[in-house]
């Protein structure tokens, strides 16, 4: 299916399983405009993406989007893209009025647009990652004797990094919803932006537990665990993962 602005360009997004990519899914779903998806799987073993990725985008990575002959990578370009060209309404506005232009002069909506479009993968996607380095230590297949060590140093790892990083986001998270601009319920106001979709990923993975506990709970981040819930509800999300069972059969959001 082509983009009916006269281009006859065709959005084909690169989704392979248990990645970003499932957001990219949603704001295009969100956006309602035409495009194709070609599923990947990974290596089970290694759980690395398949080769045929580098063949869309040197890295090998997703999200990858392909409009026309150009290949497009990076969660936040992607959006910011598909966004400035058929979903202005994901994006806040600017600037306050009668200062167009000015320094200082965007309006706290749109600061926070931004600054949570870089955000996400900056810093929140950073500490994700990092927490699954101890589960991956843990789960290792090692010598028995072995074990009580190496489950030493996955525990000094969560507790030294991991845990305190997620209390210092966490709470951060839940002021920001506390002060959103008009009183939310979104992090950047009243109205869903591309960076509430962009957010939803990391939050769910906080979501999951991991040795019974989850790192976002409903009693220590209430506002942040209802925000979190409020995306999953939303129509756009449900028919993303809904299109994801029909083609896969299942929807994971989790890495591993």
């Amino acid at each position: 299916m082509a983009i009916s602005d006269g281009t006859n360009l065709k959005i084909t997004l690169h989704w392979l399983e248990k990645s970003r990519s499932q957001r990219i899914l949603w704001l295009l779903e969100e956006l309602g405009i035409p495009y194709e998806i070609k599923t990947y799987k990974r290596d089970p073993k290694t759980m690395l993406a398949p080769p045929e990725l580098k063949t869309i985008h040197p890295l090998g990575k997703s999200p990858v989007i392909t409009i026309g002959d150009r290949a497009m990578a990076e969660s936040g370009l992607i959006a910011e893209y598909l966004c400035e060209h058929f979903g202005p309404s994901l994006i806040p506005q600017k600037w306050k009025e009668g200062c167009e232009g000015q320094v200082d002069g965007e309006t706290e909506a749109w600061m926070r647009y931004r600054y949570y479009m870089h955000y996400c993968e900056g810093s929140l996607m950073t500490l994700i990652t990092m927490a699954f380095i101890p589960w991956a230590i843990k789960k290792a297949p090692v010598p028995f004797f072995l074990r009580p060590i190496t489950s030493r140093i996955a525990n000094q790892l969560g507790a030294s990094f991991v845990g305190p990083g997620f209390v210092t986001n966490l709470a951060f998270l839940e002021a920001q919803l506390e002060s959103a601009p008009d009183g939310g319920p979104y992090l950047c106001g009243a109205h869903l932006t591309a960076a509430d979709i962009l957010m939803s990923f990391p939050l769910l993975i906080a979501q999951i537990q991991q040795d019974g506990q989850s790192p976002l709970n409903k009693k220590e981040y209430p506002k942040l665990w209802a925000y979190t819930e409020l995306l999953k509800e939303s129509a756009g999300s449900k028919r993303a993962i809904e299109k994801i069972i029909e083609i896969e059969g299942e929807y994971n959001p989790s890495f591993m």
